[in-house]
């Protein structure tokens, strides 16, 4: 069974089809990861997608979920990664300073490899991510520990806190979850 990566941008994980827009030698397919058109029905065991869904706008996010549970095989894995506007607004709460939490907040990525930016649509938390993964049709939606996961050795956003890399005081900024395809 496959593994996908989507919105790899420069990360790499072994064993995983990696998809997205940029321009890097391990890309497998350069593609918008809202549609899947080269991956089969059922053909996914596990789809990995780092801080990449706050990039849709709400009344996308159905479909492009839709999308991604079409190529997941039944009980296969989506595991999300977004920014978690309770830690974010707790952090603000607790520091007073804005600047810490508008890059995660308002996120701009300019596409690498293209004349495209990508800026952060919507922001999420536990219930809300829920309450869509569940409208898409996938059940048991849990969070998870990054440090779980066979992904947990390439840093990416999954495991950002604030300090910035403070894993053992700092706060996890990450909202984590998974869901799976009935």
């Amino acid at each position: 069974m496959t593994r996908l990566h989507l919105g790899s941008g420069k990360r790499f994980i072994p064993g995983f089809v990696h998809i997205d827009l940029a321009d890097f030698p391990h890309i497998d397919h350069r593609h918008d990861i809202r549609a899947l058109p080269m991956i089969a029905d059922g053909a996914a065991e596990l789809i990995y997608a780092c801080h990449v869904l706050e990039y849709f706008d709400w009344i996308e996010v159905l479909d492009v979920l839709a999308e991604w549970k079409r190529v997941l095989t039944p009980g296969g894995v989506l595991r999300l990664a977004v920014p978690d506007f309770e830690a974010l607004a707790a952090v603000y709460t607790r520091d007073g300073d804005l600047n810490t939490i508008i890059g995660p907040l308002y996120g701009r990525w300019p596409i690498p490899g293209s004349s495209q930016t990508l800026y952060h649509h919507t922001v999420y938390d536990f219930k809300s991510i829920t309450a869509s993964l569940e409208s898409a049709g996938f059940t048991n939606v849990r969070r998870y520990d990054w440090r779980e996961t066979i992904h947990k050795d390439y840093d990416d956003y999954s495991q950002a806190y604030i300090p910035h890399l403070d894993k053992e005081h700092g706060t996890l900024i990450s909202l984590n979850v998974e869901a799976t395809k009935r």
